[in-house]
């Protein structure tokens, strides 16, 4: 398995984040998981000081449906690569008025909606249960909210923080009932792939965010035409370019960070079991997760 050896900014999304100028030492890495095979091949290059992962959360091609998306070799794999920080950039629709089509949002709150999904990295002997009150690191969505706010001094577009992401199993869009059913409930956005990303990323103790790029309204305002895939391609090239911009902007900010320990300590309080006694296929299988937490330490 290829390594990484400088700790690394994970950015889940799209082929079209590839294309961010300036990147230097392109390698791709074919990681092996204990869960399988990651979306596609992790691409690894240096921006300025930071070392970025690029991981098509759909395949290259964009050939998986929103459920059959291997999240645990995904998260697992970056996470083996040395990430430290993980950026999901997400197409959502809108249930606000005022997060209009080819906006930006960086939400602060979930609501978990999908039932297909392998959700956790434990079991098989191993029983922990992280906090997950706040989903998203503050560290990282602070630092998200200030390279929109200077990449607008520059180009105006608008950006918003704090939302409420409902995450839906998909792949068919809401019903109209649906829509205003989650408008109800306080939401914000709804998409299908923040979870069990946000989740799996907490357990992995990686700093996680998501950056919601809005493609549509969803199909709640009656007086427009209802969300196609139409209506959500002919926004995904533009907002590609704006991620591109953000996550540069990140890559120049990260390395002076430090995650908050919300992200880097979720295991510190969270193991249920003596990991003395947990079966040790299941300890070798999770090492780049739990070694910190083994005695002696590894990793």
């Amino acid at each position: 398995m290829s390594k990484v050896n400088s700790a690394a900014i994970g950015v889940i999304g799209g082929s079209g984040l590839y294309s961010i100028d300036g990147l230097s030492d392109i390698q791709q890495h074919a990681v092996e998981t204990p869960f399988g095979a990651p979306s596609e091949l992790i691409t690894s290059a240096l921006l300025g000081d930071a070392r970025l992962l690029f991981l098509p959360r759909h395949g290259r091609d964009h050939s998986l449906l929103p459920s059959e998306i291997n999240y645990r070799a995904n998260i697992f794999a970056l996470k083996s690569l040395g990430a430290k920080w993980c950026v999901g950039v997400s197409a959502v629709g809108s249930l606000r008025q005022e997060f209009a089509p080819g906006h930006v949002v960086i939400p602060d709150q979930v609501i978990d909606k999908t039932f297909r999904r392998e959700s956790t990295f434990f079991g098989g002997g191993l029983v922990a249960h992280v906090s997950f009150a706040q989903p998203y690191c503050p560290v990282l969505r602070s630092a998200l909210e200030q390279v929109c706010r200077k990449l607008s001094e520059k180009a105006p577009h608008s950006h918003h923080s704090g939302g409420t992401y409902v995450c839906m199993e998909g792949p068919a869009f809401s019903t109209r009932a649906e829509s205003n059913l989650h408008r109800q409930w306080g939401a914000d956005l709804i998409g299908m792939t923040a979870m069990p990303e946000a989740k799996l990323a907490r357990e992995a103790e990686m700093a996680y965010a998501t950056l919601a790029l809005v493609t549509d309204y969803d199909c709640w305002r009656g007086d427009e035409e209802d969300v196609s895939v139409e209506m959500v391609a002919s926004l995904l090239k533009s907002n590609a370019q704006r991620a591109c911009k953000i996550i540069a902007g990140l890559a120049e900010t990260l390395p002076r960070l430090t995650p908050s320990p919300l992200a880097s300590q979720a295991l510190r309080s969270a193991i249920f079991c003596d990991l003395n006694k947990v079966p040790v296929r299941t300890v070798e299988a999770l090492l780049p997760i739990i070694g910190p937490y083994l005695s002696p330490p590894v990793g």
